[in-house]
């Protein structure tokens, strides 16, 4: 056998051996979980939580915790974190949304803490639907915020896009997780091999709320021109907060980050009167003649 077929071949054999073992082995590289004892007691100073679990209909439980504010409740606040650890250490962001007198609602993906399940894409999403279902029992859709962070930008983005919630925060979003793999394996046939494919971009058309999204300008792993391609998807209802300096785990360290939540959080939508700007002003550096 000729030499260069033979490479030819040995250049196959391992471009599909590197490929199988990336659709078997991306679980064990996007999620990171830390697993929970079922009797573990969660605890945070000065926060008042409440536990719950969901058992979906194929079987599986998810687990979730509830911190309440101090005050009487605006609403609630679906937390969808990224793609590490448990809600145990999650859960200290809550505090940024208690103070604002909004309950925090943060779940446990199936694998992850005490939640339990196959995890998939399919599984995921639906379980966050039943998820979002149960709070809408409780109060009305207008009371409910959306915030993903991360991997959760993507889950956030299609609850978003499927109910009428009060509002979407993205937190450091990526267009999709396909793109963002792509980086570290540009040659391989990530849209037929991606288990979690996450297009956001195609879910954020739908959405029918305003949309916040929120990235530092020195994120490594998520470039922040990600979130300024995102805000052009649906832009008349999205604005793009930039966090000057932020990376991608320490913008909650960025005094700027808490101004913006508490502005999203605060400011009501005003219509503009856009007859009486400029946008429609035409200027002439000659005078009209009589």
């Amino acid at each position: 056998m000729a030499y260069w077929v033979s490479t030819i071949l040995l250049i196959i054999s391992i471009y599909i051996t590197v490929s199988v073992a990336l659709y078997y082995l991306q679980d064990y590289m996007l999620f990171k979980p830390e697993k929970l004892s079922k009797d573990f007691e969660f605890y945070y100073d000065n926060q008042n939580t409440k536990e719950y679990n969901l058992e979906t209909r194929d079987g599986a439980v998810i687990n979730g915790l509830l911190f309440m504010p101090k005050g009487d409740s605006r609403g609630v606040v679906l937390y969808l974190k990224g793609n590490s650890k448990s809600i145990k250490g999650w859960g200290k962001f809550a505090v940024d949304f208690t103070r604002h007198n909004y309950n925090v609602l943060m779940v446990d993906y199936r694998g992850f803490g005490k939640s339990t399940g196959k995890r998939s894409q399919k599984a995921i999403k639906r379980d966050l639907q039943e998820v979002y279902n149960k709070i809408k029992e409780r109060i009305s859709e207008d009371r409910i915020i959306l915030y993903g962070r991360s991997l959760g930008s993507g889950f956030a983005a299609k609850l978003a896009s499927l109910n009428n919630p009060k509002m979407l925060i993205l937190d450091a979003p990526y267009y999709s997780l396909t793109k963002v793999t792509a980086r570290y394996a540009p040659f391989m046939p990530l849209s037929v091999l991606l288990k979690y494919p996450l297009p956001t971009y195609k879910w954020l058309k739908y959405v029918r709320c305003p949309i916040h999204i929120i990235h530092g300008t020195n994120d490594k792993l998520i470039p922040y021109k990600t979130s300024i391609k995102l805000s052009k998807v649906n832009p008349k209802r999205t604005k793009l907060h930039t966090i000057i300096g932020g990376g991608h785990k320490n913008l909650n360290n960025f005094e700027s980050y808490h101004k913006m939540i508490h502005d999203i959080l605060n400011s009501k939508p005003q219509n503009i009167d856009l007859s009486t700007t400029s946008i429609h002003v035409k200027h002439s550096s000659k005078p009209n003649k009589t």
